[in-house]
């Protein structure tokens, strides 16, 4: 996470804080519409991300690192694919399932980070 959250110019504290969070996920799709939620839960910080799949919008990070940008989420196969244009090209993420296991991958021009979420009982 460093090279990814320092690419940002996210301050020393908050990468610290970061790495030590356990977040939680909740993510909800209407299939017949789909919108999507997703809300990533910490004891430092929440983050809601709500949006229609396909449609652009305007993502305010402001709870995450202060920048706004322009983002789509789209299905590719059994992956959802965000991209995220702004001052920094190739920036995005993806989400897949593997079994009882939620993976994220953010991406950043050449960095990359990864994390993987286990599904609650």
């Amino acid at each position: 996470y460093v090279a990814y959250d320092s690419f940002f110019y996210v301050n020393y504290a908050l990468r610290k804080v970061v790495s030590i969070l356990k977040p939680s996920k909740h993510i909800e799709h209407d299939v017949n519409t789909g919108k999507m939620k997703i809300k990533t839960v910490t004891t430092f910080k929440n983050f809601d991300m709500d949006f229609t799949l396909g449609q652009e919008f305007t993502e305010d990070l402001g709870p995450v690192d202060g920048r706004k940008c322009q983002t789509t989420v789209n299905w590719d196969g059994d992956k959802l694919i965000c991209v995220q244009r702004g001052e920094k090209e190739g920036r995005g993420w993806t989400h897949w399932l593997e079994g009882n296991l939620l993976h994220l991958e953010m991406r950043v021009q050449d960095v990359t980070a990864k994390q993987v979420f286990k599904k609650a009982e």
